[in-house]
């Protein structure tokens, strides 16, 4: 004698899966993108063949300035859309709607900020003003390696994200100071994902 499962069982099992899969697969991309090789890591000699590459010091430090804006503002903005805004609004508390899914995206964020972060130091080499301003911030963005798996996994408190925060806002003052104004970039989700 075969046993019928309810509907609403089919379904919670249908909604489970439906949210599991695109996440699973969001997570691996992510730490493929993450622990990919190394590319090399240099300024502007680094650029393709068919790209525009600058030939004096200026243009290498326009550029400089123009990758740091480019960088820096997709970190300030995956921290303020996906970590500061949800957690203010209360949304990785438990029992909150939608939790898992705003802590993944937080801790995707939280990797995506420190990459960005990472990206935007060595633009500003090619700037040695911009370098020297941004040499005292490196310990606080070494401090954000962790934080994203923090984030992800619901450990993650008000102190974390302030420290995400503080951190955001050291850069873009330095920017500003420096010439290299960063507004914030909301990244889209390919690039969130792809680190």
């Amino acid at each position: 004698m075969t046993v019928s499962q309810s509907p609403v069982r089919n379904r919670a099992a249908l909604r489970r899966a439906v949210i599991a899969v695109p996440l699973v697969c969001t997570l691996t991309l992510g730490a493929v993108a993450c622990g990919g090789s190394k590319k090399s890591e240099g300024g502007a000699s680094a650029s393709p063949s068919g790209s525009p590459s600058p030939t004096s010091s200026v243009e290498k430090q326009k550029f400089a300035k123009t990758r740091f804006v480019a960088n820096a503002g997709l970190a300030a903005g995956a921290t303020y859309q996906w970590i500061i805004k949800p957690y203010k609004a209360g949304g990785f508390k438990q029992g909150a709607s939608h939790r898992k899914t705003a802590l993944v995206k937080a801790g995707l964020a939280g990797v995506f900020t420190y990459n960005r972060l990472k990206a935007a130091v060595r633009n500003a080499q090619g700037d040695p003003t911009l370098a020297k301003a941004l040499a005292p911030l490196n310990s606080g963005i070494e401090s954000l390696k962790n934080l994203g798996t923090k984030l992800r996994k619901g450990e993650a408190g008000t102190g974390d994200v302030d420290q995400f925060q503080n951190v955001i806002n050291n850069v873009k003052d330095v920017g500003k100071k420096n010439g290299a104004e960063v507004t914030n970039q909301v990244p889209s989700a390919s690039q969130l994902s792809g680190g």
